[in-house]
């Protein structure tokens, strides 16, 4: 799903949780269901606080110019590709995400819906020109670019991160950029030689699941703890940047696991993290364990609050890349992500103090 990478033809290799197919039966007999069939039949619906509301005013009117820059360019994005709930509101701000180094993954994690295929295709060299041309040409203020796993390549991929941010930025000095990166295969030297002086505001990195689930929700060659390695060596070189990471709920985790997490996340020093809810990309992909309610997660964003996170955003639609300028900005001081005009993807106890706080303020 790389959106500057020449599209090929090969075949995907999608994680398949269960194969089956209907067993023959006789005449007047009735086939048996398979697997794949019985999970069609078993995939829960959205619950009803999943919805999100549109842009008004100034933000509808850059969401306006933000998306007619895509089409009269021919640009690509995960926000669109992803159909990304958040798009509106993202767009409205400025902020849009983009992958990097090709369209499909090395890795066959359970739980997305990017290809896999053992060899990828080479680089494209020209990646980063085009990646720079599509940052200054939608005229963004915070761009997240974000990639895949290519763990054929030695340095999994570390330097042509960094030939991309730094094209983007020597293109685009003004706008803020963030690294969604993949965990280098835990090779720490690259990763220390990726960061070397490049022009980022945020390091992310996603530990994607509480640590019980690795085995269940990730390819084998991820872990929680790899993760936190890298997310531990980033600040470790580069202390001036944030980082960030973020875990999905409903497969299968308890509360007070997502809790234990954010902790271990939290003592490995990292700055910002969103929680966001876990939805099945197809019948083919893990299901969907349960729905936390809203409450849920204003409960968790307290937690994380309380923990000394910096930034927060916690919510049924939240996306690793949700408000990522905003989420910056808190990081740095401003105003919290969720106390801002919102679509409701993310929740908080703060907006209910805020609004008592308001009701007080009017009654007196």
């Amino acid at each position: 799903m790389s959106f500057f990478y020449p599209l090929i033809a090969m075949e995907r290799r999608l994680p398949i949780i269960e194969t089956g197919t209907e067993a023959s039966a006789g005449c007047g007999s009735v086939g048996s269901i398979g697997p794949l069939e019985k999970r069609k039949n078993m995939r829960k619906r959205l619950p009803s606080w999943f919805k999100t509301s549109l842009p008004t005013g100034l933000a509808q009117s850059r969401y306006n110019e933000t998306k007619s820059n895509v089409v009269t360019h021919g640009l690509n994005t995960v926000c669109e590709e992803a159909r990304c709930p958040n798009v509106h509101d993202c767009w409205g701000r400025g902020t849009a995400t983009f992958m990097v180094a090709g369209e499909v993954c090395t890795r066959g994690c359970r739980f997305c819906a990017v290809g896999t295929v053992k060899t990828p295709p080479k680089l494209n060299a020209e990646e980063p020109k085009e990646l720079a041309d599509a940052v200054f040409n939608m005229g963004l203020s915070y761009a997240v670019i974000t990639v895949v796993n290519r763990d054929d390549l030695q340095d999994g991929g570390a330097m042509h991160y960094r030939d991309c941010i730094s094209e983007v930025a020597s293109k685009n000095p003004d706008v803020g950029l963030e690294l969604l990166c993949s965990d280098l295969d835990g090779n720490l030297e690259a990763l220390e030689e990726m960061l070397d002086g490049l022009p980022l505001r945020v390091f992310a990195h996603n530990v994607e699941c509480v640590p019980r689930l690795d085995r269940i929700v990730r390819d084998h060659r991820a872990s929680f703890g790899q993760s936190l390695d890298i997310l531990r060596k980033a600040k470790e070189v580069r202390p001036d940047l944030l980082t960030k990471t973020s875990l999905m709920v409903g497969l299968g985790e308890s509360d007070e696991e997502v809790e234990e997490a954010m902790k271990m996340i939290r003592d490995a020093g990292v700055d910002m993290i969103t929680l966001g809810q876990y939805l099945q990309p197809s019948y083919r992909h893990l299901p969907v364990d349960r729905f936390p309610e809203p409450g849920n997660f204003a409960d968790w964003d307290r937690l994380a609050r309380e923990l000394g996170f910096g930034a927060v955003a916690s919510g049924p639609l939240v996306r690793s890349s949700y408000r990522a300028g905003l989420l910056w900005e808190e990081a740095m001081g401003g105003e919290p992500v969720v106390t801002r005009d919102s679509t409701g993807s993310a929740v908080s106890h703060i907006l209910s103090q805020k609004r008592l706080v308001v009701a007080e303020v009017d009654n007196s």
